[in-house]
């Protein structure tokens, strides 16, 4: 008997064989470590783009039906993706659930480390080794402030202990609303301007800002139109990741 990331004991099989996985990050983690583990997974699990497996819906209602019927060696969460009640009526059910817990790079490193050697029983991937290497490198001495969107109508920002806060803030760009008292909340385009932030940050996913649809409410205010991939993903997307905000360099003297 093992423990995932919250503490849950896991009754894992000694041969992981079917992986069924409820977050895009976890299931292209798994497929790229082993091609046709996965045997089931979300509408929104795009990567790897060859990914030929049932789908179950989304994250946060996943068709608890369909899964139990595949009888899975493991089901793969994450604490802030999915939903308690979905994992809590799977292990009644008598399915191990593996919930991992990621808000920083090194807990995303460890994470998944665990949860691939020993939730899927699988050798250390080399591209996590990669992953490992391309983040180790000191904190920028020059700093920005930014906003980062997650989402319009209503707009909404990142806030206290998010994954993606800490990846910019590896890259020298310190979120203003870092210390709110939600991971995600609803701020105004003018207490975006008025919290004195140096940049705005627009992903494509999970709303996809574009060049047309964000920047044009933060007048005078310089947007980063970046991938959510490479900012929200934890899995082989973390190798390319600390190239970021490459196209987005800091004005001198910016700190």
């Amino acid at each position: 008997m093992t423990h995932d990331d919250q503490g849950y004991a896991v009754a894992l099989p000694p041969e992981v064989r079917r992986v069924v996985s409820l977050v895009p990050s976890l299931t292209e983690s798994v497929a790229a470590t082993r091609p046709g583990l996965v045997v089931d997974a979300t509408d929104w699990c795009a990567h790897p783009p060859d990914l030929q497996v049932v789908r179950v819906r989304g994250t946060k209602n996943p068709d608890l039906d369909r899964v139990r019927a595949l009888n899975p060696d493991v089901v793969l969460a994450n604490f802030e993706e999915n939903r308690p009640q979905d994992l809590t009526a799977l292990r009644a059910a008598g399915i191990p659930v593996w919930t991992t817990v990621i808000r920083t790079v090194p807990e995303a490193m460890g994470s998944l480390h665990r949860m691939l050697t020993v939730a899927c029983r699988l050798p250390r991937p080399q591209w996590l080794d990669d992953a490992a290497r391309a983040w180790d490198f000191p904190a920028p001495a020059d700093r920005r402030r930014a906003a980062v969107l997650v989402w319009r109508r209503p707009w909404m920002v990142a806030g206290r202990d998010t994954f993606a806060g800490d990846v910019l803030s590896r890259l020298g760009v310190d979120n203003v609303f870092g210390g709110h008292s939600e991971r995600y909340a609803r701020v105004t385009p003018e207490e975006i301007i008025a919290a004195g932030v140096d940049l705005v940050v627009l992903p494509d996913e999970p709303y996809r800002f574009t060049a047309d649809d964000g920047p044009e409410s933060f007048p005078g205010v310089p947007a980063a139109l970046v991938s959510g991939r490479d900012l929200t993903w934890y899995g082989p997307s973390l190798v390319r990741a600390p190239r970021l905000m490459d196209a987005y360099p800091p004005r001198r003297g910016t700190r």
